[in-house]
């Protein structure tokens, strides 16, 4: 007998609201993103410089050196341990865990012969490239990123744009009632309506925050936090929770501003507004609401340590010295250019910059993270340079482009150090 073949995403979405009639859009977005067969995320060629949108990994070297210092600092706080496992959730193609432990290597006091990086990420074959190049510092695992099958670790886990892929239910306020956003077939093609919320918890988590809707108000609810966040306290022992993407607190996430949500798509480095297109092709995003990833993680025993932006963080650990090294490095001219460029992407104000940075705990206290507060030490370290793996974001870009950031460059003619 024949095996038949499985559905793609787009016919699976079909055939269930054939089979039951509209189905949430956070349905929709779980199978337009990771069903086994057409689901966006289960080509790696979708993030990069070839795909539809880079990451911060991707823009420069110089954000996994910086993240190796914080670290470092983590491993010390914990006492030095032996092994000490840094759990990069969502690890893509080893972008950043190959950054990490090359920069790594050269930190005092024994931290690379201690440091147990593991690989997680629910689209199988993602890592292992970068894996081989490392052999026994680098351990791969292909597992769902959002189920932790650990305990008893003493570690940092790390995520970067991991938590705006979790599916999302997207709500409005019509008639004075929250209803939720579903998605249904008409003339062969889909279409949102408005039904009854699917579940409860999500009235439930808009009265946790004290957030009232208006009238006509859209916006979107990630309840996949909480189940995370449990995940990730279970795993730990003792340890810390490092989570980079884009967002905002609930107060300014559900502000007026904000009346239509932050729900986008990206294909082919163009930021689209229609969700229900080009299924499978094209990434469909929220931003993160930090307040409700911070109370998960209190009610799972995580404590807050730290919350602020990429932009600060990244300087607090000592962006400004690499780019002074930099410029005082005999590269050519493009090549300088290129490595300044993609450093300072990383915290332009209105890009990379502003998205934050959370770091929460369980087991530690009374610890100023250089991240948060500053006062990183001075290391020996090499200046990490662009190599083939990361996005050429100078490429395509005209000089005065450039000039926009130049107050974040050290070193001008009439300017102080």
């Amino acid at each position: 007998m024949a095996r038949e073949e499985p559905l793609g995403a787009e016919e699976e979405i079909r055939r269930r609201i054939a089979e039951r009639g509209a189905i949430p859009f956070v349905e929709f977005m779980e199978i337009a993103l990771f069903w086994p067969r057409g689901g966006y995320y289960g080509s790696p060629e979708r993030v990069g410089p070839q795909g539809d949108y880079y990451t911060s990994p991707a823009a420069h070297p110089v954000f996994g050196a910086l993240l190796s210092l914080q670290l470092f600092q983590m491993w010390e706080l914990l006492g030095r341990p032996a092994p000490f496992y840094v759990v990069e959730l969502g690890a893509g193609g080893g972008v950043l865990a190959r950054d990490i432990l090359e920069h790594a290597r050269s930190l005092p006091a024994g931290l690379s012969r201690a440091l147990r990086y593991l690989c997680v990420d629910r689209v199988p074959g993602w890592g292992v490239e970068g894996a081989l190049r490392y052999g026994s510092d680098l351990y791969v695992g292909r597992l769902a990123a959002v189920d932790l099958p650990f305990k008893g670790l003493v570690a940092c886990v790390l995520s970067n744009e991991l938590v705006d892929s979790f599916p999302v239910h997207r709500l409005e306020v019509r008639d004075g009632e929250l209803c939720e956003v579903y998605v249904a077939l008409e003339s062969g093609g889909f279409r949102e309506t408005l039904g009854k919320p699917s579940t409860p918890r999500l009235q439930e988590r808009l009265d946790r925050l004290g957030v009232s809707l208006p009238e006509g108000y859209r916006s979107e609810i990630n309840l996949a936090v909480d189940g995370w966040a449990q995940d990730v306290a279970v795993a730990l022992e003792r340890g810390f929770v490092l989570t980079v993407d884009y967002g905002y607190a609930a107060e300014e996430y559900y502000s007026p501003r904000r009346h239509r949500g932050t729900l986008t798509c990206f294909y082919k480095h163009m930021q689209v507004e229609e969700p229900c297109a080009r299924i499978g092709q094209q990434d469909i995003t929220a931003h993160v609401e930090f307040t409700s990833l911070m109370h998960a993680g209190e009610r799972a025993g995580l404590e807050t340590l730290a919350f602020v932006n990429q932009h600060q963080f990244l300087h607090n650990l000592g962006l400004q010295r690499y780019l002074h090294r930099l410029r005082d490095m005999d590269l050519p001219l493009r090549e300088a250019a290129a490595n300044r460029f993609g450093m300072l992407e990383l915290v332009r104000p209105d890009g990379l910059g502003r998205f934050k940075v959370l770091v929460q705990g369980k087991g530690v206290t009374g610890c100023g993270l250089w991240g948060a507060v500053g006062g990183t030490p001075i290391f020996d370290t090499p200046v990490p340079l662009l190599t083939s793996r990361h996005a050429p974001l100078l490429a395509g870009r005209y000089p005065d482009e450039l000039s926009d950031w130049e107050h974040l460059w050290p070193g001008k003619a009439g300017e102080g150090s």
